[in-house]
């Protein structure tokens, strides 16, 4: 039995609405809660070097990153993971975590939320709004909790976020 409002997502590459995210980079939206009645978000982001979002945990949503290109450290619930293309990360609501683009060229992953994060979704909207210089701090400060987001620490980088 199909959720109610969902309908069937076809994205190609290239595809979906672009926004200038906190790390440095692109993010494209390749599924969003109103198509998939609130099962999924899913997107495409690309992270500068060095960059990433500070130590956080999500309240309601599961998360899922798949690292398409690029070396990405992981901290989850302590732990630091060092990765690579093809690295497959299930991070449980409620469980802290950061990453980073730990390379020296751009990082792409593919992030999902299970359920879908509407609030996620405007965060990303609403950080984009802000000039680049201030994106990556003032989205995490402003918005965060907006979004079912708790920041409990810095990035990997020690950067003030």
């Amino acid at each position: 039995m199909a959720n109610e409002g969902a309908r069937p997502v076809v994205t190609g590459r290239g595809d979906g609405q672009t926004v200038n995210n906190p790390a440095g980079g692109p993010l494209t939206y390749k599924a969003r809660s109103e198509q998939t009645g609130g099962s999924l978000t899913a997107f495409e982001s690309i992270a500068a070097p060095g960059e990433g979002p500070p130590l956080h945990r999500h309240a309601s949503q599961d998360e899922v990153l798949y690292v398409l290109e690029g070396q990405v450290r992981f901290s989850i619930d302590g732990s630091l993971h060092e990765t690579t293309a093809g690295a497959f990360v299930f991070i449980p609501r409620g469980v802290p975590h950061a990453w980073q683009n730990a390379g020296d060229v751009p990082a792409r992953l593919l992030v999902l939320f299970t359920p879908a994060a509407p609030g996620m979704e405007r965060f990303f909207e609403r950080a984009a709004e802000l000039p680049d210089a201030e994106r990556a701090r003032e989205a995490f400060r402003s918005f965060a909790s907006d979004a079912g987001m708790e920041v409990v620490g810095p990035p990997l980088s020690g950067g003030d976020r």
